[in-house]
């Protein structure tokens, strides 16, 4: 871990230099490729120099303690506790530096909300949830579009795609894939009783052109009339669109545009992402980012959180947290369960990672 702490420290005094070299500056996309090389490691060698001062000083410290001198020891035994807690500190925030960096961090994000299992207050519930991502989104100041959505017949969403664009998108709303429960008494139900349904998320990151590669040859596009709201444009042009990627036998439909042409657009990027996620399960079964593992079945045994009404009360069954506010929750305010797992993320990584 020593070597590597002073490899990167040599990588960046290295890159420093090279930022200073008219030869490097007069290449505006080198200049910029080495810029953010630099960028990436600042925070890393910030903690490293810092930890190097605080071992010096412990070690300053441990020598006055040692020295005989009543007055130095003295002075030892007081500030030694407070430099050992703070290399302890050091060290903790050196490790999570340390950990390898998602590809998709940084990237714009689908959201992709589909009702599960209880018919129309199964629809009704993915409408809450699309709703309470929309607000997670805006409080966090980050951009957020509903690219495509499929309303339910008495409200809320049989299936709606958020496209959410932010520096922290990806790495805050990844761990939302899954099972969504929902324990509540439906406006329909004269008799009072509580029904449980569910909803399935799942979030992917935009997938970039050269991630991957679908040959024409591969598609296939059916076009049809929009329906439903759409304004003077429903029945009149075929707007409307169904992508098909016949290898993977994976379909996107798309009529949110008057133009056919925005929606093919719109269409071949949730297909790339949606290919990308599988190419990922096939790659790393282990990691298990993917489309079965984020959504599974639907049914309401399969469940990584659940919304109880009656209770005011939301658990994450991940990590054990169990929130009594569940109106603030479904209205977006969900950071206390984004940083436990994120938190929770960061643990099992740390795990497998060498001390400093």
């Amino acid at each position: 871990m020593q070597d590597r702490l002073q490899s990167l420290e040599a990588k960046y005094a290295s890159l420093t230099r090279e930022l200073m070299d008219p030869v490097v500056q007069g290449q505006p996309g080198l200049f910029a490729e080495k810029a953010k090389e630099q960028a990436q490691l600042e925070n890393v060698v910030a903690l490293i120099r810092a930890r190097k001062e605080r071992a010096s000083h412990l070690d300053q410290a441990r020598e006055m303690l040692a020295s005989g001198d009543p007055e130095l020891t003295a002075m030892a035994a007081e500030e030694i506790p407070g430099h050992e807690a703070e290399l302890s500190r050091l060290d903790e925030a050196l490790k999570l530096a340390l950990l390898p960096r998602d590809p998709s961090d940084g990237r714009p994000v689908y959201v992709e909300v589909r009702a599960g299992t209880g018919g129309d207050e199964a629809s009704l519930f993915a409408g809450v949830l699309t709703r309470m991502y929309t607000r997670y989104a805006e409080g966090r100041r980050w951009g957020v579009e509903l690219v495509s959505a499929s309303e339910g017949e008495k409200g809320g969403f049989k299936e709606a795609i958020l496209l959410v664009k932010g520096a922290d998108a990806w790495r805050e709303l990844k761990h939302e894939a899954g099972v969504h429960r929902v324990q509540r008494v439906p406006v329909t139900e004269a008799a009072g009783r509580i029904h449980t349904s569910t909803a399935t998320v799942m979030v992917l990151p935009e997938a970039e052109e050269r991630d991957v590669r679908i040959e024409a040859k591969d598609l296939k596009w059916d076009f049809f009339n929009s329906s439903g709201a759409g304004g003077q444009s429903v029945n009149t042009t075929y707007s409307a669109v169904r992508l098909t990627h016949v290898p993977t036998n994976t379909v996107v439909s798309m009529q949110d545009e008057r133009s056919q042409l925005k929606n093919k657009e719109k269409a071949m990027k949730i297909l790339a992402s949606r290919i990308q996620a599988k190419e990922r399960e096939e790659a790393d079964a282990a990691a298990a980012v993917t489309r079965k593992s984020q959504v599974g079945s639907g049914d309401r045994s399969e469940k990584i959180r659940t919304y109880n009404y009656p209770q005011n009360r939301v658990t994450d069954h991940r990590v054990g947290l169990s929130v009594h506010n569940l109106s603030a929750v479904v209205d977006g305010e969900l950071a206390a369960f984004v940083e436990a797992l994120v938190q929770e993320q960061q643990k099992q990584s740390l795990a497998g990672l060498a001390p400093v």
